[in-house]
């Protein structure tokens, strides 16, 4: 097998040769609107999972943003952290650019890029780290705990309802 050097340059090269084609009918569409839509299925797959910050990403304006939805990762959003260079640099690097692929909006914010995850507070970027986990391995948001006064055991879902909501 030989090995290929990627540089910054031609980086974006190789990811738009191995995109897959637009359909025709997908090139002449218009965008979508921004509007949050409600968790994707595909063929009775749940493909979605919608989630709620801990604290909230907080915006330019000071908006904060708290609810948001991430998609399953794919084996290219898995691969495509490895060719990036600020990873290479420095492989700590890599859940956020994982984590910039997948999560699909944070509030009305949609276009959630390596920039908007850094700006994160460590808890929120922690609690997203642990839903990719176990959003992506183990197929579902919720968790199973104990109580610690009763040591009765019970399932929460992570995926930030209020408490006392069903």
């Amino acid at each position: 097998m030989r090995r290929r050097t990627v540089t910054a340059g031609n980086l974006e090269e190789i990811l738009q040769a191995t995109a897959p084609a637009p359909a025709p009918e997908q090139a002449a569409a218009p965008p979508a609107p921004a509007a949050p839509a409600p968790p994707r299925e595909e063929n009775g797959l749940r493909t979605e999972f919608e989630f709620e910050l801990p604290r909230g990403y907080v915006d330019e304006a000071g908006t904060v943003h708290r609810h948001g939805a991430m998609r399953l990762a794919t084996a290219r959003d898995e691969l495509r952290p490895q060719i990036d260079l600020r990873v290479k640099e420095n492989p700590a690097y890599l859940s956020v650019v994982l984590l910039s692929q997948v999560i699909t909006r944070i509030g009305t914010v949609t276009d959630v890029h390596a920039g908007v995850v850094e700006r994160m507070y460590a808890t929120d970027v922690a609690f997203l780290q642990d839903f990719y986990r176990r959003v992506n391995s183990e197929g579902h948001t919720r968790a199973a705990v104990t109580c610690p006064h009763c040591e009765g055991g019970f399932e929460v879902d992570l995926s930030g309802g209020r408490l006392g909501e069903s």
